[in-house]
Parts: C-alpha cells; structure tokens; sequence
C-alpha cells in the first residue's frame, strides 16, 4: 500500500484537534451526583480560580472583581427537579453546601431523596448581584473559573458490612448544550413560579466542609 505523506498526516492531525471541544477544569458547567444520603451527608466545596478575572480588593459578594454565580441545580434519579439556587464565589473564596441540610432540605415535590445528581453552572453576576441567577433569565454569559469537589458514601465490602467510606472527587466538567441549558432553566423556573417556596435551596455558606467515615 502507498503511504500517505508525512504531511497529510499532520494535517489531518490539527483538523481532527481543530474539531475537538476542549473542555477545561474550570469551565462554566459541571456534574457530579450524591448517594446513600440516608446513612451520612455529602459535602459540596467550590472557589473561583480567577479565570474570569481577578482585582486587588477582596470581598465575598457578586461585586467583586472576577466573581461568578454558582447556579445550583439538584435533581432525583428519575430526573425529577428537588432543588435550585445561586450564590457568588470570589476569586480566591471558599464556599459550600451540604447535600442533607442545603439540597434536598427543601425539596420542590414530596419525599426526599436518597440520592441526586448535583449540576453547576457559572454565569457572569448581572448588576454585581447573583440574584434570581439560577433562572439563566434572558441571555446568561457563561463564566469560566468555576471549580468544585463533592463527597460521597461508598458501601464497603462484605468483610466490612454495613459500614461506609467517604471519598471525594472533583466534579466532571462537561459540554452545555442549549437543550439542557433551556430545560435547567424550565425547572429552575418551576420552582421560583410555583413551588411557593419549595424547592429553593439554601445559598452557600463560606468555609469548607469535611465528612466523616461512616
């Protein structure tokens, strides 16, 4: 067989890296999920590496210079919506949420879950402010520098039953597409038209949280 040039493959090379759509750790979307909530609680931690910019004074509102909106949005395993809300994280800060006493402790529907899956997505604050942000209202500029580590419970093996671990892990950054950007709108928007205030969570506190083996 004729081998191809040394420089055709070295084309096809950059139009096949051209195509691809790198997804950076710090991108504005990210997924990862919380289980065995009956047994113990998971723990959200999230800061802002300064990708979207950064100042020389500090703060902990949406004010300050690089900051994004967390939106939040927690959904049960059949993908009904439990839970969404926003909080700002600075360049530098520490924010977090508990799984237990922040997402599910108000659920939009009956019953709490025992497990979820945990979306985030960083917008750019709109007039310094982070409020109503979740709603991705009108047209949200998308923020880089978001980056997040959840907790999980693991069951152990049958040589330790009935006992569980705890590992955590960074969230997946992930592609955005504007179907699923319109549908975390939809149920975001549910739940600030007609939940009558369920389904809000609790808004970050600052700090780090731990979790315990079980």
């Amino acid at each position: 067989m004729k081998k191809l040039p040394k420089l055709l493959f070295a084309t096809f090379a950059c139009v096949v890296a051209y195509a691809q759509n790198p997804i950076t750790a710090d991108s504005p979307y990210k997924v990862t999920y919380a289980s065995n909530l009956t047994i113990g609680d998971s723990v959200i931690n999230i800061t802002n590496t300064g990708a979207s910019g950064a100042g020389l004074g500090s703060g902990t509102t949406a004010s300050v210079t690089g900051s994004i909106c967390a939106n939040v949005y927690v959904y049960s395993p059949d993908e009904e919506v439990v839970s969404c809300c926003s909080c700002p994280v600075t360049p530098n800060g520490l924010v977090s949420l508990s799984a237990k006493t922040d997402l599910i402790s108000n659920p939009l529907t009956r019953g709490t879950p025992t497990s979820i899956v945990i979306k985030l997505v960083a917008t750019v604050p709109v007039g310094g402010s982070c409020n109503n942000s979740a709603l991705l209202a009108g047209t949200p500029v998308l923020a880089t520098g978001l980056v997040a580590w959840g907790t999980k419970l693991h069951a152990n093996t049958a040589a330790a039953a009935g006992t569980y671990s705890v590992t955590e892990t960074e969230f997946t950054p992930a592609t955005l597409s504007a179907g699923e950007q319109a549908r975390l709108a939809y149920g975001c928007g549910v739940v600030a038209n007609v939940g009558s205030g369920f389904g809000v969570c609790a808004s970050c506190r600052l700090g780090g949280l731990g979790s315990v083996k079980q």
